[in-house]
Order: C-alpha cells, then sequence, then structure tokens
C-alpha cells in the first residue's frame, strides 16, 4: 500500500529541501547510491533517486532487523542475551578477517558488531522452509532464499529494495509485522545507535561483495516527540574502484542529510 503511495505521490524534493542537498553528500563520497526518506506525519516520500529506490539488491546485514525477529519468534533465541557458540573456524576470504568477533557471543553483541557468522549459525537452525514463511508473511523483498549457503542474505538471489527497506521499518515500529511484542522491544532495543534529549535513532548497518560490487547499506528511523523519520540509504561501486571511504560514508551520506533536514543534531 505505502508503496502504491509513493509511486502516486512523488515528493518534489526540490521544493522543500534542495535537489542538490540530496545529491552533493554522494559526490562528496565519490560514490553512486541513493537516500529514500519517509516523512511520517506527513506521509511524505523523499527521495535522490525514484528508480533506485525500488531496485532492489541483497539486503547484507540489514536483513539482522527482521532475522533476529525470526530467531525470536522460532525460540531459536529466547533474548538479547542468548549466546551463540563459536563454531571455531569462518570463510575470511567472504568475510574478511575479524579476530575480535571470533569467541562466543551475545546476540546484542552480533548485531552491534555485526558478527555475520553468528547469524549464519542461527539460520542453519532456523531453516529455510520458515524463512521462507516470514519472509512471505511479512512482505519482506522477493523473499528468495532458494541458495544452499545459509547466508542467503549475503549471497544469493534474496533482494529488497530502499523502499520496501523502509515499508518493514515502518511496520517494526509500529509492531505490525508477523511478530509478538516480545520480540519487537527485544529488536528495537537492540537497534539503538544514538539517544540524545530531542531524539532516539535505531539502525543498521549492511555490506556484502557479492557479484563483484560492493553494496553497502544503513537503514533505520529517528523518532522525535514530534515526528519519526525512516531512511534508507544504498551505495553501490565495483569491487575494482578503489574507495577507502565506502564503509564511512553509508552514515556520513545519511547524516549530512538528516541534519540539512533539522531531523538530528
Amino acid at each position: 500500500m505505502r508503496q502504491a503511495i509513493f509511486l502516486l505521490a512523488i515528493f518534489a524534493v526540490s521544493k522543500l529541501y534542495g535537489q542538490a542537498n540530496l545529491s552533493t553528500p554522494f559526490h562528496d563520497c565519490n560514490i553512486k547510491g541513493s537516500i529514500t526518506i519517509y516523512d511520517y506525519n506527513a506521509k511524505k516520500w523523499i527521495s535522490s533517486d525514484i528508480t533506485d529506490s525500488h531496485f532492489g539488491t541483497l539486503p547484507a546485514s540489514t536483513f539482522k532487523i527482521i532475522n533476529t525477529l525470526i530467531a525470536l519468534e522460532t525460540g531459536v533465541i529466547d533474548n538479547e542475551n542468548s549466546i551463540v557458540k563459536w563454531p571455531g573456524e569462518t570463510d575470511t576470504i567472504k568475510y574478511g578477517h575479524r579476530p575480535d568477533i571470533y569467541h562466543d557471543i551475545s546476540i546484542k553483541e552480533a548485531f552491534k558488531l555485526s558478527a555475520g557468522w553468528a547469524y549464519v549459525e542461527l539460520s542453519k537452525r532456523i531453516g529455510k522452509e520458515r524463512y521462507k514463511r516470514f519472509l512471505v508473511d511479512a512482505h519482506y523483498g522477493n523473499a528468495d532464499v532458494s541458495i544452499k549457503d545459509p547466508d542467503f542474505w549475503n549471497f544469493g538471489k534474496l533482494a529488497i529494495s530502499p523502499a520496501n527497506q523502509i515499508e518493514m521499518l515502518i511496520g517494526v515500529h509500529e509492531e505490525t509485522l508477523p511478530f509478538s511484542k516480545k520480540s519487537f522491544s527485544i529488536l528495537k532495543e537492540m537497534m539503538i545507535e544514538e539517544q540524545t534529549n530531542n531524539y532516539t535513532l535505531r539502525a543498521k548497518t549492511g555490506w556484502t561483495r557479492d557479484g563483484g560490487k560492493d553494496t553497502g547499506w544503513w537503514v533505520g528511523y529517528v523518532e522525535r516527540k514530534d515526528n519519526i523519520y525512516f531512511f534508507a540509504t544504498r551505495l553501490i561501486k565495483d569491487r575494482t574502484t578503489f574507495n577507502p571511504d565506502f564503509g564511512k560514508c553509508r552514515k556520513e551520506i545519511t547524516k549530512t542529510i538528516l541534519r540539512q533536514m533539522g531531523v538530528i543534531d
């Protein structure tokens, strides 16, 4: 429903915020990508690239948002303090060498540090059939979990668009997705990245290197006393193109634009 509204009510960004202001942070980072924002009270969509807002790609670690809900709902984990046992090894070619996360780890820590191996272990226990059911019921992307690899959110055919990411986040905020209040409460607490007197920012990063591309995400929402703003920023580049700032630009671009809009300090 909201996607249909998005298509019918393409927001005139240039009139309120200036199209140049949305594009400049991407140019400053020397990166291609887009930001999509939803103003909850005004029911307005704001986008630097309407077409890109509806183009689906692998969600990477942003999938940990719904993955956490599914793991809680299926009873694979009890709460944020549930421990995942270190399996003893991981694929450092696919995920890089990160010895700081190679130990038994709580779900809360795995979420914050984006310890992919821990969620892969959960994936093996949840199983593709249960994933498929939850993703279809939640209208999450194309719900394609068909590859054999248990890490189908970093590799394979699962795809979600920035607009759909925001629809999922609205469902988390409103607690209208097919999960319990307890699961939502645990997830929302885990998602908190910044808290000030003026706002609470809940978010998750993602980065996959599949298909010869670097695809980087930062998705989340900012709760203010007077409004809520949902955002989904996605950057894409060829892996052969060197850009050492790719990782940090996900947040820098988003925060620059949210500051311009007066959403965050």
